[in-house]
């Protein structure tokens, strides 16, 4: 599934956070025994409208994050937000992952569960209402969310869009 969201060029590494959605130990069965492996799924963002998320996988639990952290970067989209909030409703969808966000008023605060709550704080989301309504796979909650969040749109955009100045947006 194609992201239409605004792909990001440079970024400063020192002023983007990350966080850890999931981390999960994978044993390998083999003839002289069980080898270990771990698979860390991390979000990335500077709290100002960037957001990534990435996938690493290694031996070691601090080589995986590290990869994880170098793929998140890789992959920041840019999200649009008025005072703190979404500028409209938006569903998500990533396989069987499906999700609602709506903005909500000042004071509300993140109102979303897990994967979801993630995305949106290092997104620098202060207030929205969110509901996963299909898998609670973290993978797909993440990729969802990415997904809802590169499909917003804000009014200069649409204005941009139709050849219309925003004051004539705003009349019709």
């Amino acid at each position: 599934m194609a992201q239409k969201g605004k792909k990001v060029k440079a970024v400063e590494t020192s002023e983007l956070k990350d966080k850890l959605v999931s981390l999960n130990r994978v044993a390998k069965v083999t003839k002289g025994g069980r080898t270990f492996s771990f698979s860390a799924l991390v979000v990335v963002g500077d709290g100002k409208g960037k957001v990534g998320h990435g996938l690493g996988k290694a031996r070691d639990v601090q080589e995986c994050i590290a990869k994880a952290v170098d793929d998140a970067r890789k992959n920041l989209i840019t999200v649009p937000l008025i005072k703190g909030t979404i500028p409209h409703q938006q569903l998500g969808k990533y396989g069987a992952g499906k999700i609602l966000i709506k903005p909500a008023s000042d004071g509300t605060g993140v109102i979303a569960g897990g994967a979801m709550r993630a995305v949106l704080e290092m997104a620098g989301v202060h207030n929205v209402l969110g509901k996963s309504q299909g898998s609670s796979n973290p993978h797909n909650v993440v990729k969802a969310t990415i997904n809802a969040l590169a499909n917003l749109r804000d009014a200069k955009e649409i204005a941009r869009m139709r050849g219309i100045t925003l004051e004539k947006l705003f009349e019709g």
